[in-house]
């Protein structure tokens, strides 16, 4: 079995935006604190710092709180995508977790939680993601792809839907038919 592991070619995955639901939760705590009512529509384009430019800092802290990412959603078909997908390639989380250190904890256990068939030995908690030595990258930042050796996949999210230079996926049935033709 080793062998044929090492054989395999590889997808390293993003965490935010692409398995687990970043943007619902931190627009429902900033519509909940400043008592507004802004949706995922009015987000097309750019982020929710962008569009309150005025409380970008505010914004922002959510995410630096040590349990924001713990009870993240699971992004709808993921989990079963990934487990078919690791019949046929090495599947690595690659997660940009140096952008916030206090994450960690929260990140990991949500991962063993969510992700339980995978190894933690391929959960890997970096800051550029060119370092990543994958045969693929699924993510919903292009600024990933920037120096990455393998091929880029952008995960469709209200804030790269101007994004036209990489292969695009909408949803993880999308990639489960992108990987097993290649298969």
């Amino acid at each position: 079995m080793q062998n044929y592991r090492k054989q395999m070619k590889t997808i390293a995955i993003d965490m935010d935006e692409v398995i687990a639901d970043f943007q619902k939760k931190h627009l429902d705590l900033y519509n909940q604190e400043y008592n507004e009512a802004l949706t995922l529509e009015d987000l097309q384009g750019t982020r929710l710092w962008n569009v309150r430019p005025h409380l970008k800092s505010e914004i922002l802290a959510y995410v630096d709180n040590p349990g924001f990412f713990r009870d993240l959603e699971v992004m709808e078909g993921s989990q079963e995508v990934i487990k078919e997908l690791s019949n046929y390639y090495e599947i690595f989380i690659t997660t940009a977790a140096m952008e916030h250190p206090s994450s960690f904890s929260a990140k990991y256990e949500w991962l063993k939680e969510h992700f339980p068939f995978l190894s933690d030995l391929n959960f890997v908690f970096c800051g550029k993601k060119s370092i990543i030595n994958a045969d693929y990258l699924i993510d919903d930042s292009p600024r990933h792809f920037e120096h990455f050796k393998g091929q880029g996949i952008l995960f469709s999210a209200p804030h790269n839907l101007k994004s036209t230079s990489y292969i695009r996926v909408n949803n993880w049935q999308e990639v489960k038919e992108f990987f097993l033709n290649k298969k």
